[in-house]
């Protein structure tokens, strides 16, 4: 009984270290990432815009892409926080 098992808890032992935690850690990172989000900050979202955020809400952010033309994004959809100093498209 225990030999017919085993191959089964080996299989997922190693599929839970292959798969399963480092997609926790990357979802952990992203949450911490979107958590850390403040004025100011140039951000690129998901679908490929780059901005600098205007306004923090709790669900969403204001980015101005260009100077003057300001759009609203839901936070989980953000890729990355660019370090400053990274300017914004047309500015």
């Amino acid at each position: 009984m225990i030999m017919s098992i085993a191959p089964l808890l080996f299989i997922f032992v190693i599929f839970y270290f292959l798969m399963i935690r480092p997609q926790q850690r990357r979802m952990k990172q992203h949450q911490d990432m979107i958590g850390a989000v403040k004025l100011r900050d140039t951000v690129v979202t998901t679908g490929g815009l780059i901005g600098r955020v205007t306004k923090v809400e709790d669900d969403d952010l204001e980015l101005e892409v260009a100077q003057g033309v300001r759009v609203k994004v839901v936070k989980s959809m953000l890729q990355s926080v660019r370090p400053h100093g990274v300017k914004p498209a047309n500015d």
